[in-house]
């Protein structure tokens, strides 16, 4: 079951492009830090905040290898995620036709659509 600090922390991840740009870099492949943070005109411990924050948001998994630290996508990260959004999709996707047929129930009727005028 999802719950909503969960949601909350993976919305609140990917609010942020840099986050998402690191997203992006890691779909390529795993990279070590230092590989992430290269594109991004801010601080390693910058660059290491972001990535606790996706970490904490379950989005990447953090790994020691030696004397370097690897970041890779976690598998099924987005997956709660998506799954909201696709029944938020289904919600208005259905309100969406009801109003549509409404519309057109009321057009073929001769009725008008919006304000009427006084």
């Amino acid at each position: 079951m999802t719950t909503a600090s969960s949601l909350d922390r993976t919305f609140t991840a990917l609010a942020d492009p840099t986050r998402r740009a690191i997203l992006a870099r890691l779909a390529e492949g795993p990279r070590n830090v230092g590989d992430l943070a290269r594109p991004f005109d801010m601080s390693l411990p910058a660059v290491s905040r972001h990535l606790s924050v996706l970490e904490g948001a379950g989005l990447i998994r953090r790994e020691r290898r030696a004397q370097e630290r690897v970041c890779s996508l976690a598998p099924g990260g987005l997956e709660d995620a998506a799954q909201w959004v696709e029944r938020m999709r289904a919600f208005w996707e259905a309100r969406f036709d009801a109003l549509e047929r409404h519309l057109n129930e009321t057009k073929g009727k001769g009725g008008r659509h919006g304000r009427r005028r006084r």
